[in-house]
Order: C-alpha cells, then sequence, then structure tokens
C-alpha cells in the first residue's frame, strides 16, 4: 500500500516507513503534547453554571457542576474525610475531570494522584502505599517571623587571625559585610561559620542577600538590577533594591506536606565514613514509615497548629482505576477517611457490577465494597453524540497544530461514534505523518481512510475473534 504524491508530477511513490521529507520548520523545539493538555479547568461561569464548551471540555455539563461544588467545599475545608466517585463508560472524561478540579484548586493545594495498581509493590506494603499517597495529599503551611539582616551586598572582607593552634598558617577570625538598602547602609561582623555558609552560596559584591539573626542562616536572593547588563539573554536573577531598614522582620511562608515531614525523619542518618556513604547507595530507595512515627509528626504539627505557627491545608488523593485495590486495601481506605487528618478523595472507575478484588464471591456496583460506596458522592459521565466528538477533535487538533481538509472532521466524527473517541483522537496524527510523506500540509479524507486500513479500532479487533476465543480460522482475519 503507497500514499501518492499530491502533485501531479511522476516521481516515484513513498513508502510508509519513509522519512518525511525536511521542513522550514524542523528545528523548532516542539513540546510534547500529553492527552489532557487542552484541559485547563472546568468551564464554570460565576454563578456555577458550566458552559456548554469550556476551558477545554465539551459536553459534560452536570459532572462538571458536580465537581464545581466540590472544589468549592475543598476550598472552604469542609470535604474532608469525604469521597467523591466519577463512573462511567472509558473515554467519556474521568480523568480530565480529576485534573481539571487540580487547576481549579490551583497550585497551593495539594493534589495527589495515583493508579489503583500502584499499591502493589515488592519494596513496601499495599497500606503504605495508601497511606503515604495521603499524607502527601496533606499540606502544611507553616508561618514563621523571623528578624533577618536584608540587602545588597557592598563590603565582603574576611579578617584573618594566627591559627592558635598551629603556628604555620591563618585562620578566618570573622567577616565584615556591608548591606545596603534604599533606607540606609549597615555594616556587620559575622561569625567565621557564616563566612563558610556565603562561600557555599556563591555570594559576591552587588548581590541581594539575607542572613537571619537568629539562625545565622544566609540566602542568596538575586543580583542586584542596578548591575542589569545589556545581554539579550543571562543566566542570574536580577531584583530590585530592597526597601526599609537593613535589619527587619520578615514572615517567611514555607509549604511542605506531611509526607515530606514523614520521609525527612524516617530517612536514617548515617554517618561521613566510607562504609556509611557506600551503605547509602546501594540501599533501597523507599523507606516504609511506621506509625509510631506518623503519630510523632502529628504532635509536632499539632503543636504548630495551637501555636498559630502553622496552618494545616487538607488537598486531593485522586485514585485511577480504584476496581484495582483489593478488599484489604478498600478497608484500610474507610479508616483512612474516618482519621483526624485526611484529605478529600476523588476516586475513578469504568466498571459496572463486577467482583472485589481479592475475594471470590462479593460482587459489587463498580467493583467498590458497599461499605465504601456509601461514603462516595457519585457522578456519572456522559457518553459522547457525533457533534461532539467533532468539537473534541477539532480542539486537539488546534493543540497539535493540524490542518483538516474538507470533511475530514465529519469523517472521524463518524469513526469516533462508531468505534471510540479515543480511537478517533489517535487517528489525527498518524494521518498528519501520511499527509506529509504525500507532500500535503493537511489531513485529507483519503488518509483517514489509509488509517482505516492500517489500523482497527477495538470493536472491529474483537468482532475478528472466534467463537472460542481464539483468531477466527487459525490466521490473522
Amino acid at each position: 500500500m503507497k500514499a501518492t504524491s499530491a502533485t501531479p508530477s511522476t516521481s516515484a511513490p513513498v513508502a510508509h516507513n519513509a522519512l518525511p521529507p525536511p521542513s522550514a520548520t524542523s528545528n523548532a523545539r516542539s513540546s510534547r503534547i500529553a492527552p489532557h493538555s487542552h484541559i485547563k479547568g472546568l468551564g464554570l461561569t460565576s454563578d456555577g453554571l458550566a458552559a456548554p464548551d469550556g476551558a477545554g471540555f465539551i459536553g459534560q455539563t452536570n459532572a462538571r457542576e458536580a465537581c464545581g461544588v466540590v472544589v468549592d467545599l475543598v476550598k472552604s475545608r469542609k470535604f474532608s474525610g469525604r469521597a467523591l466517585l466519577l463512573v462511567g463508560a472509558p473515554g467519556t472524561g474521568k480523568t480530565a475531570l480529576a485534573l481539571a478540579v487540580s487547576h481549579e484548586l490551583g497550585t497551593k493545594v495539594p493534589f495527589c494522584p495515583m493508579v489503583g495498581s500502584e499499591v502493589y509493590s515488592t519494596e513496601v506494603k499495599k497500606t503504605e502505599v495508601l497511606a503515604e499517597s495521603f499524607r502527601r495529599a496533606i499540606g502544611l503551611r507553616i508561618k514563621e517571623t523571623k528578624e533577618v539582616y536584608e540587602g545588597e551586598v557592598t563590603e565582603l572582607t574576611p579578617a584573618e587571625s594566627e591559627n592558635p593552634l598551629s603556628g604555620y598558617g591563618k585562620t578566618v577570625s570573622h567577616v565584615i559585610v556591608g548591606l545596603k538598602t534604599v533606607k540606609g547602609t549597615k555594616q556587620l561582623r559575622l561569625d567565621p561559620t557564616i563566612y563558610e555558609a556565603i562561600l557555599k552560596e556563591k555570594i559576591v559584591v552587588g548581590d541581594v542577600i539575607y542572613v537571619e539573626a537568629n539562625t545565622g542562616a544566609v540566602k542568596r536572593v538575586g543580583r542586584s538590577d542596578a548591575y542589569a547588563s545589556s545581554y539579550d539573554l543571562e543566566s542570574e536573577t536580577y531584583v530590585p533594591l530592597p526597601k526599609g531598614d537593613v535589619h527587619k522582620r520578615k514572615e517567611l511562608v514555607q509549604d511542605v506536606t506531611l509526607g515530606d515531614l514523614d520521609a525527612a525523619n524516617a530517612r536514617p542518618q548515617g554517618g561521613q565514613d566510607i562504609m556509611s556513604v557506600m551503605g547509602s547507595l546501594v540501599k533501597s530507595g523507599r523507606t516504609e514509615v511506621t506509625d509510631k512515627l506518623r503519630r510523632e509528626v502529628n504532635k509536632v504539627v499539632k503543636g504548630y497548629v495551637d501555636q498559630g505557627v502553622a496552618e494545616v491545608v487538607p488537598g486531593v488523593v485522586f485514585i485511577d482505576e480504584v476496581h484495582m485495590l483489593d478488599i484489604e486495601c478498600f478497608t484500610y481506605l474507610n479508616a483512612l477517611l474516618e482519621s483526624p487528618m485526611a484529605p478529600t478523595v476523588i476516586l475513578a472507575t469504568n466498571r459496572g457490577n463486577a467482583l472485589v478484588r481479592g475475594t471470590t464471591d462479593v460482587v459489587s456496583p463498580h467493583g467498590v465494597p458497599v461499605d465504601l460506596l456509601d461514603r462516595c458522592l457519585i457522578v456519572k459521565t456522559d457518553g459522547y453524540n457525533r457533534e461532539q466528538i467533532g468539537k473534541v477533535v477539532q480542539l486537539r487538533a488546534n493543540v497539535e497544530g493540524l490542518k483538516l481538509g474538507s470533511g475530514v472532521l465529519e469523517r472521524i466524527a463518524e469513526e469516533g461514534e462508531r468505534g471510540s473517541m479515543r480511537y478517533a483522537l489517535q487517528l489525527l496524527t498518524p494521518a498528519s505523518i501520511l499527509a506529509g510523506l504525500s507532500g500535503r500540509s493537511q489531513i485529507e479524507v483519503e488518509d483517514i481512510g489509509e488509517m482505516n486500513e492500517l489500523f482497527l479500532d477495538a470493536k472491529t479487533s474483537a468482532t475478528n475473534i472466534g467463537a472460542d476465543g481464539g483468531f477466527d480460522g487459525g490466521k490473522m482475519w
């Protein structure tokens, strides 16, 4: 089967495995386009109603409005410890809805996605994987007011003295640092250990830094914009001269998760000898966190919250293909939902009545035990008609930068209605490659026809399976 050229020349036909001709834009840098790159949010109006087409979504108005209510509950922190279950046929937008929820929540709210089959690990227990995901979905916003010295470095002079332990060398006794702000300047005499931190941060005159008064920690903010040059491209970050006095009180905000605290405290602190270093290299990457350690971390976090230093930010755990969890995981999931520190849980499945994994006789709706279903708000995603499939295909073509010829959109929408929308979307890129091999810049109807000859959709492949479960006639078809 050959792809002939669209021009009336008599050149030889181009084979399928031939390389496309070089184009003027072949050297342009292109980024990978993910299946849900076009999803930017739920596409809701200010009163919570779903626009027919918005934020990358086509249709699914009821499901989007329901997810919008959940987003409002999460932001108001009234949905912790509850679960939302998205059910629907494959390819109806369940994962896209979860990603849209994460977009609506923003970057400040932790969002931890996982697949049900991730719990089956040879390194840690199944329940440990679930607990770790839940802990990573609970944020901790630490607010701390510190006394700092901040400004542009105008002087950096280490003062040396004779080493009392040896008469052959000198040591740094202290370091003189001059800092300048818009309001004034100040000269500091700092400990030699702070000078080591200054060297580690590679700080020079002209950098904007701040030094914590209590701990002596030094942080380089950037280069003063007074030293900005006329280069078009630079690796340096320029910052304005700090305002106010050099000595000031500054509020610092740091966002971490309980999973980060667990991992930091569970990691054993080895020595500096060669055996400890080699042991850390060959050791397994994952460390199982004990319940005792988690209780200690929770106690410390509660103390911070009571003091007003920290604030707990419940996030979202998204478990796709939740029917892949077994009965032990579901039981543990019930316990996690009842814990005092529990995030919002979003589950997704495409199963109808299915056997609960890990049992031999328990059949439940969606493959989820009934006691967990009672805790869930269930949202159903609808299928797409031909018109909606056509809109989705056009949207993906715009995202991928593909041009569609006359009648192509209708033909692909027809294929999507006959097979599935995923199959219709998968035809776009191969058809564009075939069009490029034929010397065309846009996809034509004959490209889609040839793709159907080369590839099969799931329904067509299923019809070619014989009654005995093998290939019909002992051959392909």
